[in-house]
């Protein structure tokens, strides 16, 4: 993996420690060279991510709507910036420039990149793969979801190691690392399965 897209929250939580699990994982992946696209704000944890891959010598992507640069929350000392004009156009730049996803904690935004980076995976859109950093704890209830989504039915079998969750970065890389492409809903529905 030569570039991870990297989904987290433009917010500051008041507890720092998800500040700084942000500056470790721009950190690390800039150390094993592994360049970050994300979302292009200076703020929360996006910014902290970007600021700590950059000090480490890691080249940082940026992909920002224009209502975002309109609204001055974008980076501008990163490698480099592009500007969309929709979420849409902005989530698909993330596919197409990644190698695969990890998502940090962060609200409905980063979930709603998440939720549609598994969805492709699911669909055939992309075979690559998506990390949860479960850090923290704080994506426990979201892992249950996931596991009660294939309990009940609504998560094929053979889509429910399409999330790859660890509590630390090493972990998730290796994990990420060793995925498996999985068969398509649409490749099941082909064959009539």
């Amino acid at each position: 993996m030569k570039r991870l897209a990297v989904y987290c929250g433009s917010a500051t939580p008041a507890d720092p420690a998800y500040l700084q699990l942000a500056r470790a994982v721009g950190r690390g992946l800039a150390e094993r060279d592994i360049g970050i696209v994300y979302g292009g704000g200076r703020l929360g944890l996006m910014g902290a991510v970007a600021d700590a891959a950059l000090a480490a010598g890691g080249e940082v992507i940026g992909v920002i709507p224009q209502a975002l640069v309109d609204a001055e929350v974008a980076h501008r000392g990163l490698t480099s910036l592009t500007v969309v004009e929709t979420m849409h156009q902005r989530k698909q730049a993330f596919t197409d420039l990644s190698d695969g996803f990890v998502t940090l904690p962060g609200g409905t935004g980063t979930m709603d990149e998440l939720w549609e980076a598994l969805s492709w995976a699911q669909l055939g859109y992309h075979a690559k793969p998506v990390g949860l950093l479960n850090a923290l704890g704080y994506y426990d209830g979201l892992v249950a979801f996931w596991d009660k989504m294939a309990e009940v039915g609504f998560l094929r079998a053979q889509h429910r190691g399409l999330l790859i969750v660890a509590d630390e970065l090493e972990a998730l890389l290796a994990r990420m690392a060793a995925a498996e492409p999985v068969r398509t809903v649409v490749a099941m529905k082909a064959a009539g399965l």
